[in-house]
């Protein structure tokens, strides 16, 4: 019998301080936190999950560069675009794009771009 593996790959993003991380992610955006190993709660590192979305933070992630990018792939950016809208400064409403895609995007507190993508929104 073959066995399935579910396989993915999971952004890691630099960050400064876990407790700040925590607040913004879980607080903010509604993640949870899978795992979390720190000693004095502002450096270490820590795993998060919405549904199928997974990311770590690292604090401080010396020697990775900084200022990444996550590509969020999601069912509707409009219904996340709802719920983050007033917990977090987003620039501009979801958008069709020219290559098949409906997107937002902001900034997490250590400068690390979240960008939000979903299907194409018709007119209605």
């Amino acid at each position: 019998m073959n066995e399935t593996t579910l396989e993915r790959a999971v952004p890691i993003l630099p960050g400064d301080d876990l407790a700040v991380a925590k607040d913004f992610y879980v607080h903010k955006l509604g993640f949870d936190v899978t795992f979390e190993a720190t000693e004095d709660g502002t450096n270490g590192i820590m795993g998060l999950e919405r549904g199928t979305i997974e990311l770590t933070i690292d604090c401080p992630m010396s020697g990775h560069g900084r200022n990444a990018c996550a590509s969020l792939r999601v069912n509707s950016a409009d219904a996340y675009y709802g719920e983050w809208r007033e917990k977090v400064d987003i620039k501009r409403p979801p958008a069709n794009e020219y290559w098949g895609g409906r997107t937002f995007g902001f900034q997490d507190p250590f400068g690390n771009s979240l960008f939000i993508i979903g299907p194409v929104v018709r007119d209605r």
